[in-house]
């Protein structure tokens, strides 16, 4: 598993104005969170019988073997793929301890990885699956469907570029709000979301220079400014920029065209947000404020406020991966 001290734009991690930030952040998982510190990552997750399963590892630095993918800009897809594969495992771990079913046998399919490429591979097999297909939905719900919806401009103005630029940054934006609406109004989902909220709580306590407690990290706020949801959506944001300005100088009107012009211009996007969130993360004034304001709003609905168990697995997730020596996690 290949890892690096500045991937944490996917783990929500910051502070309150004027305290102490640090790289440890994490990630909601099922009945669980994944926190990862400068040199190790921790799961903790609550069984059914009330008990914590702990997986502790030692991460790796990706730049120490290949010093140009810590590059800015470079650095930010390396990252972004290096927590969805990591994200998608842990996802995986804690799944592990709530089947739908007790009696549930392996599928056919299942059986036949396991004999043909062994445990192992079989697992590494459906983990790369599983990142392509989160990967393809997501370009698939907000770049193809708005692509393909914004066509439907040239029924009322043809060829005109600036409605279709328009109309395509108005539906990505919707589309992306109200996924996050749905997801959050699914049971299942929302204690997903309640476990993202002691993450981030844990963390601001943690920042604040306050004891590692349930009272202590209760009283903390959820919405973060690093969170997942912030950098998600300054995609989206970058996107509808760097489309309007591409195809404002050079006018493509095909959808399928569009879209692939979307595909090649997204390792580009990505990075610059990356970039941005870094930027954003690592400065306190008033125009960041601003900046990270819709962000801010949009984890109203990913995230929300924990019980005190929730909490107990945030603090546990934590303290495994706090460095040994203070100072080394300073963001």
């Amino acid at each position: 598993m290949a890892q690096e001290q500045e991937n944490q734009q996917e783990s929500c991690q910051s502070c309150p104005k004027g305290g102490f930030k640090t790289m440890c952040g994490g990630q909601a998982l099922i009945e669980g969170i994944m926190m990862r510190g400068p040199k190790k990552q921790a799961v903790v997750v609550r069984r059914p019988d009330g008990e914590l399963e702990v997986q502790v590892k030692e991460l790796k630095l990706i730049k120490a073997r290949h010093p140009i993918l810590g590059w800015p800009f470079i650095r930010g897809v390396v990252n972004f793929m290096d927590a969805m594969v990591n994200g998608v495992k842990a996802l995986m771990y804690s799944a592990e301890f709530f089947p739908e079913e007790e009696d549930e046998q392996p599928s056919k399919f299942d059986l036949w990885l396991e004999k043909t490429f062994g445990s192992e591979k079989a697992a590494s097999f459906i983990t790369t699956l599983a990142v392509f297909l989160g990967l393809a939905m997501s370009i698939m719900l907000f770049f193809l469907l708005p692509t393909l919806l914004g066509g439907l401009v040239e029924l009322v103005a043809p060829k005109s570029m600036l409605l279709r630029n328009l109309a395509e940054s108005l539906l990505k934006i919707i589309i992306f709000v109200g996924y996050l609406v749905f997801c959050s109004r699914m049971k299942d989902i929302h204690r997903v979301f309640q476990y993202h909220g002691a993450e981030h709580k844990t963390i601001f306590c943690y920042e604040a220079g306050l004891p590692l407690t349930v009272e202590n990290v209760r009283m903390q706020p959820r919405h973060h400014p690093r969170c997942g949801t912030s950098f998600l959506f300054v995609v989206i944001f970058v996107s509808i920029l760097v489309s309007t300005i591409v195809f404002s100088v050079w006018p493509v009107y095909n959808g399928l065209l569009r879209f692939l012009v979307h595909l090649l211009m997204l390792p580009a996007i990505v990075g610059v947000s990356y970039e941005f969130n870094r930027y954003v993360g690592g400065h306190e004034n008033a125009v960041t404020r601003v900046l990270v304001a819709p962000g801010l709003w949009l984890q109203n609905f990913t995230t929300f406020e924990p019980d005190d168990s929730m909490i107990e697995v945030g603090i546990r997730a934590l303290e495994l991966v706090l460095p040994e020596h203070k100072g080394e996690d300073r963001w």
